[in-house]
């Protein structure tokens, strides 16, 4: 079966960092592109950051010149660095994979998604 694990949320002052790790793992052929997104309480899930299996990465305005996306294709792995953090960041992160190729779901794929790790920026 193909599962997302995310890992590396907690709690961190403003003005601290976290990193996120997401890892897919199973039967994968492919994946077209891998996400973080974060819903806040009263918010709607939004869009953090992308990148591509070619490595291209777009970013929401609200994180642009603090948060960096990369990942590994060998490993199905995407990360998420976080720096300079600010309380209106405090969400559960969610990561995506946009149609993830495998036999079963050959050849549409499918998006799939982790449980979420929670990240609290507090003083």
């Amino acid at each position: 079966q193909v599962q997302l694990v995310e890992s590396g949320g907690g709690l961190v002052q403003p003005g601290g960092s976290l990193r996120l790790s997401c890892a897919a793992s199973g039967r994968i052929i492919s994946i077209d592109a891998m996400a973080w997104y974060r819903q806040a309480p009263g918010k709607q899930r939004e869009l953090v950051a992308q990148i591509t299996s070619g490595g291209s990465t777009n970013y929401a305005d609200s994180v642009k010149g603090r948060f960096t996306i990369s990942g590994d294709n060998a490993k199905n792995t995407v990360y998420l660095q976080m720096n300079s953090l600010k309380p209106e960041d405090t969400a559960v992160y969610y990561c995506n994979a946009d149609r993830l190729l495998t036999r079963s779901n050959w050849p549409y794929g499918m998006d799939y998604w982790g449980n979420g790790t929670l990240v609290t920026v507090s003083s």
